[in-house]
């Protein structure tokens, strides 16, 4: 009996393990996997920041009814801050700066007026102490842990570690990739001529293009097999030797040309799954190496393999690197769609939103699992259990997004 995705899912993470852990300069950390927190270095904010243009001064005196002011300096952002050492002074002061040493609150400038040294805030401008000052401290104490171990680092994860001093942090390695193609039906892309026999290669640039769009590889190699055992069996000895993880498309089926699955166990390679409960996608293949590198072997329409891809090579991925699993996301169908009695239905959809907030799936329709040009324009994948021969609108079904 065939495993399910989730099965299947469960099998791979059971049989990766973390790569080690390694330490990069921020300015090449976005899209890498964080292996130690950012901790705050100092209390954020580090000093009691104003947050409006206009004048700091003490509370207690607009309290106590004084409403015109002295101003005795000028301060900006970065500068050593001034002293208020009366009540009946103030300092004109920038967004950013600290706030002057015995001021409490700051007045913007359209709730003043001024005449030469003296400023003079207007009847209701309600000040108390606090008033447009970001207090020291209030974001977060020296310390916390600002970015968790096991998040993936965007723009926004990058800037916190900058704020924190972090010059280096410390990543899940990228591993090598051979993406390994197999069939003597593909030519090259800039090949001057196509028999009508013949497709141009796709399954392995499409690979190499979500691993590093992903962030998922250091390096990415392809690599292509005729249908030939022995250039098959020495391909995959030297890419299970020489990579840390093996991506193959093709050869995975039961045709006396699929020499995959045999050269593999030939090599040493111990099958984990061989088939999967699914549409598309039902022959994927994966295997451990004796060393432990992992071996996918997806099916060769390309539609099949970007299947396969999304739904297992990519978790597989983030466990390798170190990351927090992604919590699962769900959609509604937009419309009516076919099921199948017996396996698991992944298809393609493309979101959209509806007047009222609703973010709804919208199958796209593939001929076969050769029609990739369907792929394009559509979001990810909705899982579809077996056994209804239609899911009517408004199922909700399990999403997952084509990016990472």
């Amino acid at each position: 009996m065939l495993p399910s995705p989730a099965d299947a899912e469960r099998i791979i993470l059971e049989n990766v393990s973390s790569l080690p852990a390694e330490h990069c300069p921020l300015a090449s950390a976005h899209a890498r996997v964080l292996r130690a927190p950012i901790t705050a270095d100092r209390a954020l904010p580090p000093f009691d920041r104003v947050t409006m243009d206009g004048f700091a001064l003490r509370s207690a005196a607009w309290a106590a009814g004084t409403r015109s002011f002295r101003v005795t300096g000028l301060q900006g952002a970065g500068m050593m801050p001034l002293a208020l050492h009366a009540d009946d002074v103030c300092v004109e002061i920038a967004t950013g700066a600290v706030l002057p040493t015995g001021a409490d609150c700051v007045v913007p400038y359209e709730a003043t007026t001024r005449e030469g040294a003296t400023m003079t805030v207007a009847e209701g401008a309600g000040l108390a102490p606090g008033a447009n000052v970001h207090g020291r401290g209030t974001d977060c104490a020296a310390g916390a842990v600002l970015v968790a171990p096991g998040s993936w680092l965007t723009a926004l994860e990058v800037a916190v570690a900058a704020a924190c001093g972090r010059a280096t942090l410390e990543v899940g390695m990228l591993p090598s990739v051979a993406v390994v193609a197999t069939g003597d039906e593909l030519v090259e892309v800039d090949s001057p001529a196509v028999a009508p026999f013949q497709v141009r290669k796709s399954n392995d640039y499409a690979l190499r293009a979500a691993l590093l769009a992903g962030g998922l590889a250091a390096r990415v190699e392809r690599l292509h097999l005729r249908d030939l055992r022995p250039e098959v069996e020495a391909g995959l000895r030297r890419a299970t030797a020489e990579f840390d993880v093996v991506l193959l498309t093709g050869g995975v089926s039961k045709g006396k040309f699929d020499f995959i699955p045999a050269a593999l166990a030939a090599l040493g390679v111990v099958k984990k799954i061989a088939g999967v409960a699914q549409r598309p996608g039902k022959p994927f293949w994966f295997g451990v190496t004796p060393r432990h590198t992992p071996v996918f072997a997806l099916p060769g329409n390309p539609v099949s393999a970007s299947v396969c891809f999304r739904r297992y090579v990519v978790p597989a991925f983030g466990k390798m690197l170190g990351a927090t699993p992604a919590r699962a996301d769900w959609v509604p169908l937009a419309e009516a769609t076919p099921g199948h009695p017996t396996l698991t239905r992944l298809n393609a959809v493309r979101l959209a939103s509806t007047p009222d907030g609703r973010r709804m799936a919208h199958p796209a329709v593939c001929n076969t699992s050769g029609d990739f040009a369907e792929l394009v324009g559509t979001d990810g994948l909705v899982e579809l259990p077996p056994g209804p021969t239609e899911f009517p609108a408004g199922t909700v079904a399990q999403y997952w997004a084509w990016a990472r």
